[in-house]
């Protein structure tokens, strides 16, 4: 692919989802998660506190399906996910059971990956397929 000089990516500046269950998304990410947001007029949260992006990537349905069900088709009965984003924790079955007993219905439950990688994912409020994660390589950057 031809590079274009005046569009080239330099870092990821933010990445937030959309929000629709505005209490739902506040109790994922800032209780859950323990994101430190600050909050402005009409109820827009942000935070600058947090690590940004170690992995931008353009993931195809069919992998994400196959990471989450085992096949290239994704199920008819789970909302088809608009985006995806990883968060790295210390202990991923804690995280999991944590987060399963706020009601998240998770679609992988603590799956060593081939590469290394302990993942467990669920469709978050605003149909983000949200992973919880733990992920050496990254841990060893400075």
């Amino acid at each position: 692919m031809e590079k274009i000089p005046v569009t080239t990516a330099l870092f990821i500046a933010g990445f937030g989802p959309i929000v629709i269950e505005a209490q739902a998304s506040r109790d994922l990410y800032g209780r859950a998660f323990g994101i430190p947001f600050k909050e402005e007029n009409g109820g827009y949260l942000h935070t600058e506190s947090l690590n940004g992006a170690n992995s931008f990537a353009l993931w195809p349905l069919s992998h994400a399906s196959q990471s989450c069900f085992g096949t290239e088709s994704w199920p008819r009965d789970v909302p088809i996910p608009q985006a995806w984003i990883e968060f790295d924790v210390d202990d991923v079955e804690a995280a999991t059971a944590e987060l399963e007993a706020q009601g998240y219905r998770m679609l992988v439950k603590n799956r060593k990956e081939p590469w290394g990688q302990t993942v467990s994912r669920f469709i978050g409020p605003e149909g983000l397929l949200v992973g919880i994660t733990f992920t050496p390589w990254m841990r060893d950057k400075k």
